[in-house]
């Protein structure tokens, strides 16, 4: 009876365990078919295209929230345009997918590394997508390296001509517009000066070089001097972009700087002159008014004096001293006398 018993709950065993594989078998078909009528045509077309993505990282970038039609575009991209997408070394699936979630343009990155290799240009996924995070443009980048921009000195505007002012040694005014022809730097665009900084850093050259010429004539007969002097000063040092060549496009004569100050300087000595000048005439009618004030006190003085002559004749003729002449005593005589 017990070997009944243990036949019959082995019989039931192995119908549970068929029931439970059936069971397991059932499920993950289910799960394939899903996985299949989802990622099914973009798992093939990476497979025919060799961009090594698997089934199951299609799924696992769904749960992510990665989007896959975009990851298996950017990986089709990089093995027909002949780039590395080795999982280990290369641009593999799961750097694209980092670089997504982190917040980059997976397709400008692709892009612009598709860009550089085309042209010769060292640029890997991991510098690109520094670039990329930082916020700079970096199929932007890749393109002015291979085709290099020009841009104004000083920046145009719309509407009107802007001109840098400058100042030669004999005074003239030197009004210039210069065009800078920049290409990317990609070893300093993280953290390297601006397209702003290329141009206030030219100018600055552009007017410093006019002011160490003696005569606006020299600039006029060799405009190519200012350029070679500003890329020999070595403008672009730690900057994202590398001066090719600074061309000048427009120079016209302005105004006559230092004549005008010294005609400022000449009036301003006139001035000065006139004021001393007019200094020197108050002293002068002060000095006038000084004079007649003592004239007219000695004439107060005089008039006294001669109020004391008829007192002195009356004196005279009462002590009879009146026309004598004392010889003994001369000084009295004299007195007498006048």
């Amino acid at each position: 009876m017990f070997e009944t018993f243990a036949a019959l709950a082995a019989v039931e065993f192995g119908y549970g365990l068929m029931a439970g594989a059936v069971l397991f078998v059932a499920l993950f078909a289910l799960l394939l078919a899903a996985a299949l009528m989802n990622f099914g045509a973009l798992w093939f077309q990476a497979y025919m295209s060799d961009a090594d993505v698997s089934l199951v990282s299609l799924i696992g970038m769904s749960l992510r929230k990665v989007k896959p039609s975009l990851i298996v575009s950017a990986k089709i991209m990089g093995r027909q345009a002949g780039l590395n997408i080795d999982r280990k070394h290369g641009m593999s699936t799961a750097r694209l997918e980092a670089h997504f979630l982190a917040g980059g343009n997976v397709m400008q990155v692709v892009l612009a590394i598709i860009a550089a290799h085309r042209a010769g240009i060292d640029l890997d996924f991991d510098r690109a997508a520094a670039v990329d995070l930082a916020g700079r443009d970096v199929l932007d980048a890749v393109r002015i390296s291979v085709f290099p921009k020009v841009i104004d000195c000083p920046a145009s505007e719309p509407g009107r001509k802007n001109m840098l002012s400058a100042i030669a040694r004999n005074g003239v005014e030197l009004r210039v517009r210069a065009r800078v022809t920049v290409r990317t730097n990609l070893d300093q665009l993280i953290g390297g000066a601006t397209e702003e900084t290329i141009i206030a850093r030219v100018g600055q050259g552009i007017i410093s070089a006019i002011g160490s010429a003696e005569s606006h004539m020299e600039v006029m007969e060799t405009p190519d001097r200012i350029s070679k002097g500003v890329l020999d000063r070595g403008l672009d040092a730690n900057s994202a972009f590398e001066i090719v060549s600074i061309d000048i496009a427009d120079i016209d004569v302005g105004e006559n700087i230092g004549a005008r100050l010294q005609t400022d300087q000449a009036e301003a000595d006139t001035r000065m002159a006139r004021a001393r000048a007019e200094i020197r005439r108050a002293d002068a009618v002060a000095c006038q008014q000084e004079m007649r004030a003592k004239v007219a006190e000695n004439r107060v003085l005089l008039v006294l004096a001669e109020a004391n002559v008829p007192e002195a004749i009356a004196e005279a003729f009462r002590t009879g001293t009146l026309g004598k002449w004392d010889r003994s005593r001369p000084a009295q005589n004299r007195r007498a006398g006048s």
